[in-house]
């Protein structure tokens, strides 16, 4: 990049700093109170003096804002009667939490939604089948009006079961599936198992979010393998901070920063200090327009790995796994992401779930999947090789582990 895009580039993210500064000192009570001991100037002279001085803002602090002061929280610029919107995060990694917004900042995440589409190829012709409950999660809804104000046609597919789903995929002639990578490939096995074809519906593109796997080669492998003809596309994003990025047109498997709303780091997590590009650490970020309920150097638990590249701000490899999440296990740190990686290779698997057990000495992992016993020993095999670990693998019958709609719960922990 040139020094001089470079350099307004830095100018335009130090100048939407400041000014959002100056409104939360000033009208968020929640970050009046966290910034109350910055160190004169109260303002960040520069990209540098912002990740020096001013201090990150963790979920753990706004759920127990929201317990202190309920049900909303402080952290909030605008009075509650100014917010239309309330929705509200999965919870699982700890308690959830409910986040509001008004007209305008909800339009600017519509915005943000527009441009995912946009770079996914969605166009005003084609009709789109939301594949999800339609709860309290933001993405689903943001989605939904974005698709709306492209003309697109949307079907929601809240409070159906997944037979009727399909039905309604076929019968409304659907190009478009919007839903987790998981629910895609259950979609598929339910088309398969109701004697219909997934490569005989209309279905030109899968927009997937909500799990890591719509960046991991051998998700997207599987993904295409089971709606063949599909375009796979990957985006991701968190109810507390909206849309956040959209996978690289020319480089699939990367994720693209919407730089324009956020201000990105990447930090060690255990260190703090930020980190230059190409090492892998915590996604941290600063949210520019929605400030009704902004966020200032929020750690988001995603591990990644940042480069600047012609596309933009690139998550390379997406979101590779979550800082919580890892496991030591015999010495050996282990990604859920790692392990989908390798058992996202085997076709044959539809579905697996892995159990953690804390009750040892050491902590242990196990596998089970619905293949045959000459997988397991294969997946057994794979994951030594991968992992340098040798974990049990066991197979259990077909359809006899969960399927899920949302973000899937595949790992389980006994304690």
């Amino acid at each position: 990049m040139a020094l001089g895009t470079a350099v307004a580039r830095d100018a335009s993210a130090l100048a939407a700093l400041r000014g959002l500064v100056v409104e939360l000192r000033d009208r968020n009570p929640f970050y009046t109170r966290k910034l109350r001991g910055i160190d004169l100037p109260p303002l960040p002279s520069s990209l540098a003096d912002f990740a020096a001085r001013f201090p990150f803002t963790t979920k753990s602090e706004l759920v127990e804002d929201q317990g202190a002061n309920p049900p909303y929280g402080t952290a909030r610029s605008e009075a509650v009667e100014r917010f239309t919107r309330c929705h509200q995060t999965s919870g699982t990694t700890g308690a959830p939490l409910r986040w509001l917004d008004t007209p305008e900042s909800w339009s600017a995440m519509t915005e943000d939604w527009v441009e995912v589409f946009r770079q996914a190829g969605l166009h005003s012709t084609d009709r789109v089948l939301f594949a999800f409950s339609f709860g309290p999660f933001l993405g689903f809804w943001l989605a939904f009006e974005a698709a709306l104000r492209m003309g697109a046609m949307c079907i929601p597919g809240g409070g159906m079961g997944s037979a009727l789903r399909a039905r309604v995929l076929l019968e409304n002639q659907c190009t478009v599936l919007c839903c987790t990578p998981t629910y895609a490939l259950h979609l598929a096995e339910v088309l398969r198992a109701e004697n219909l074809d997934p490569a005989g519906s209309r279905v030109r593109l899968l927009v997937v979010a909500g799990e890591p796997g719509g960046s991991l080669p051998a998700t997207r492998t599987r993904l295409a393998e089971a709606w063949p003809g599909a375009r796979i596309f990957d985006h991701h994003g968190m109810t507390e901070v909206g849309p956040v990025t959209h996978e690289d047109s020319q480089h699939p498997g990367n994720l693209i920063v919407l730089e324009r709303s956020f201000y990105a780091e990447v930090i060690n997590p255990e260190t703090l200090v930020p980190l230059p590009e190409g090492e892998k650490g915590e996604l941290v970020l600063t949210t520019l327009r929605r400030r009704a309920c902004p966020l200032l150097r929020y750690r988001t638990g995603d591990l990644v790995c940042a480069l600047r590249t012609p596309s933009g701000l690139t998550l390379a490899g997406g979101i590779l796994g979550r800082v919580d999440d890892m496991v030591v296990v015999r010495g050996v740190n282990v990604y859920p992401s790692a392990v989908e990686q390798v058992i996202r290779e085997f076709p044959e698997i539809d579905e697996f779930r892995v159990t953690l057990d804390l009750l040892s000495t050491l902590p242990e992992l196990s596998i089970e999947i619905e293949a045959g016993p000459p997988t397991a020993a294969a997946v057994a095999d794979r994951l030594q090789a991968a992992l340098a670990l040798r974990i049990p693998v066991e197979a259990v019958p077909e359809g006899s582990l969960p399927r899920f709609e949302l973000k899937a719960r595949r790992w389980r922990r006994i304690r």
